[in-house]
Order: structure tokens, then sequence, then C-alpha cells
């Protein structure tokens, strides 16, 4: 028996309550997982584990225990990232989720200069606006707009997005230019409604202008749960949008997009870089974090 293949076995069997999860994860079978955890438990002496046909509960032992394999395999990373020119070029694969806009219009031409600084870093970039369940994934970190609602999760506040209201040339020509938001409630005018995942609906957007306050739901014809698909349908002439500025900036400069509203104020939207929180935080991680606050410090 690998005494660090069965900690890591174990570990992610705690982790993700499943031996098929851990073993995907791992990418070995299942067999080999349940081989390497009843290993471990015959040479410790204890069980770990209860198992039964539907779920896997770590016993009293196992949860003191899983506390120090995670102090053991944290030490291990360390150790080999400490080795001569292993700290200063974190290596190995590295797991990454984000949103689709982000990805296409801010991370993915940016990332020629990351692997130029880490050439040894292998990106797995999963690409949606979906909810991740980082452990039973075995995502390594995600970076998402808008409050966490994971508080457990430990979380980098990366950038505070500027927002703006848009609308297609074509839009504004069918339905005329709204002159207040309050316009955009109960009359001909349509927004596109994006479903936030963590919900599975449309919120309303908060706007102030002096002491004018108000928040606008509008009414939608299409709703969606992707950013690309959202300013798409926007550019479409399928109704106002909500925007950041970096989806917003080239088409506006195109002329594919207008401004609207312009003197009135919304709140910014927090953008974080969010990790599990019993997740060693690697050099390869590390790495990958400090460069997205670069690049976001670059963007603002």
């Amino acid at each position: 028996m690998d005494r660090f293949d069965a900690m890591q076995a174990f570990a992610r069997v705690v982790e993700t309550g499943s031996f098929t999860k851990a073993a995907e994860t791992l990418r070995i079978s299942r067999t080999s997982v349940t081989q390497l955890v009843q290993q471990l438990e015959a040479r410790l002496r204890v069980r770990l584990l209860n198992r039964t046909t539907r779920q896997v509960n770590v016993t009293a032992d196992g949860a003191a225990y899983y506390e120090r394999v995670l102090r053991l395999l944290a030490d291990m990373d360390d150790a080999e990232t400490s080795l001569s020119g292993a700290s200063a070029s974190p290596r190995g694969r590295l797991r990454v989720d984000v949103p689709s806009p982000f990805a296409r219009m801010v991370l993915v031409p940016a990332l020629p200069a990351f692997h130029a600084r880490h050439p040894e870093i292998q990106l797995d970039l999963g690409v949606s606006d979906r909810k991740v369940d980082l452990i039973g994934e075995n995502v390594d970190c995600v970076i998402r707009g808008g409050e966490l609602q994971d508080q457990s999760l430990r979380a980098r506040r990366v950038a505070d997005l500027r927002l703006g209201v848009y609308a297609s040339p074509g839009y504004l020509a069918m339905a005329g230019v709204p002159r207040h938001p309050g316009e955009l409630e109960d009359s001909h005018h349509r927004i596109v409604g994006y479903l936030w995942a963590r919900l599975g609906r449309a919120l309303p957007y908060a706007m102030q202008r002096g002491d004018e306050r108000l928040s606008v739901h509008g009414r939608y014809a299409l709703a969606v749960d992707d950013g690309n698909a959202y300013l798409q349908a926007g550019l479409a002439g399928l109704g106002i949008l909500w925007l950041p500025d970096y989806m917003a900036r080239p088409h506006l400069a195109s002329g594919e997009l207008a401004r609207l509203f312009e003197d009135w104020d919304m709140e910014t939207m927090p953008m974080y870089l969010a990790y599990p929180p019993n997740r060693h935080v690697s050099a390869k991680l590390r790495a990958f974090i400090d460069w997205v606050v670069e690049l976001m410090e670059r963007q603002a």
C-alpha cells in the first residue's frame, strides 16, 4: 500500500461523500479507492468510514484523522514546491471554472502571458455560469460575479465591476429611447432577463440618481442563464441589458450598443475568486490567484 495514495483517497472520499465520486476525481477505479481505504483502516486498526448502500459517513476517529491527513498532504505539497527551482516555477494541473463572457473577453486573451510566466502549470478551464460544487467536482477555484452565497468558501475579492444600462440601436429604433428607468416597468419596453444560477430567477436592478432610488424589474420576452447568450440577445435587439463595463466596452465603441441613463448610478458588482475551505493553497493556485488580481487591476 502506498500510504500517500491511501491518505489522498481517504481524504477525497470524505470530501465528496462517495467512493465513486472520489474515484472519478482521482481518475482511478472505484475498486482501487475502496482497496486503498480498506488497507489504510487495516493498518490503523480503526474504522474511518461508515458505509451503507446509500451513503458514506466519516466516523469520529475518521474525522480526527482527516484533519491530520489534510495537514500532512499540505506539508508534502509544500516540501515538493520548496525544492530548488520548484518554488520559482509552480507546476501541475489546475482546475478552474469562470463565467463565459469573462473567459472569452478577458481571461483567455490574457492566458499567453500567464503561461509565459508559469509554463509548467496546466489549466483545465471550465467555462460556465452555473453553480459549481468545488469539492464534489474537484475544482481548485472558481471566479464569479455577485455576492457569494456559500459563506464556507475561502474567497479573494479580485474586482468591483462597474455596471451600465445598454440597448442596441435596432431595439431603440423599434421601442424608442427611455428617458427614465421607471419607464421599463409596465410599458412596451423589454429587458433581457438573466437567470442567476444560485437562485434560478432574475433579480431587480437597484439604481440611484441623487436622492431618487428605485429597483427595476422590467418585463422580458427572453431570460437566459449564460452571459454570452445574454449579451447576444441584447445585440439582437431583444431587450435592454445591464452589463459590466468590460462586456459593453467593445460593442459601445463599434456602435452595436448605446448607453442609457448615464446620469444614474448603480452599485458595483463584486467579483470573487473562491476555493474550498479545506483545500491547501498550493503554489500553482497561489500563482494563479496573484495573476488574476494583477489582470483585474489592469482591467480597472
